[in-house]
């Protein structure tokens, strides 16, 4: 393959980043097709493809192959997962060390919490509050109660109202996810549980009474003891 067939993918990508800037294209909408995307750039239909396969590893395009009203690629309306793929190699790669990793996570939901203590009229936690009543089950496996605790932080993220951040808490507690789950098994789970499920509800208590300081008090002791009976104290 030559420099030129190379970078074509690139002028592709580029291209479609612009269609995003200036709204030509949008969250819910269809890409033009391959063939006429080659010929508006002047490249080939492979490299059209190459740079779709991009987008849709970065979580951005949502394709459906066949004909129809369906087929095609689409932007994706909120795009989680390429953050969450890169962030997850940086961690496997050595790049982002957990302790970095974990200090983000403490600075994003001290926001988080904080702006919705601050909120006036309270936030809408039902989203929060439906994945905590999940949680509560006694069978739940320590993999699945994870998920949901996963779940839990970044639905509040989202009740905050900053759609960056969430996808950024996301990312982030998944990229080091796996560490977590290969610690849960040599703790003592089901005590492990009760005080996560605890904590969580102190985090919605406090929220709800508007009180922000006991809210980023809360949010610091709850990912600081998280992280440091997982990774110990090499987490911070």
């Amino acid at each position: 393959m030559s420099s030129s067939e190379g970078r074509a993918w690139e002028q592709v990508l580029n291209h479609l980043e612009q269609m995003l800037v200036t709204g030509e294209l949008g969250p819910g909408q269809r890409l033009p097709p391959e063939r006429t995307l080659a010929a508006q750039l002047g490249v080939g239909r492979s490299s059209v493809r190459e740079a779709l396969r991009v987008m849709e590893a970065l979580g951005l395009l949502s394709t459906h192959t066949g004909s129809g009203p369906n087929a095609g690629a689409m932007i994706v309306s909120r795009p989680t997962g390429g953050m969450s793929m890169l962030m997850r190699l940086q961690v496997a790669a050595q790049n982002f060390p957990v302790s970095d990793i974990v200090r983000t996570r403490l600075v994003l939901e001290t926001e988080v919490m904080q702006t919705l203590a601050d909120r006036t009229p309270a936030p809408e936690l039902i989203q929060a509050e439906e994945l905590l009543d999940a949680m509560d089950d006694p069978e739940l496996a320590a993999p699945e109660f994870l998920v949901l605790d996963a779940q839990f932080h970044v639905a509040m993220a989202d009740a905050a109202g900053n759609l960056v951040v969430a996808a950024m808490m996301a990312g982030l507690r998944d990229s080091i996810e796996s560490y977590v789950l290969a610690g849960a098994p040599s703790t003592d789970w089901p005590m492990t549980c009760v005080r996560l499920r605890h904590e969580h509800r102190g985090l919605v208590d406090a929220v709800r009474a508007g009180d922000a300081t006991l809210a980023r008090k809360r949010i610091v002791e709850h990912i600081r003891g998280y992280y440091t009976q997982s990774f110990g104290a090499d987490a911070f």
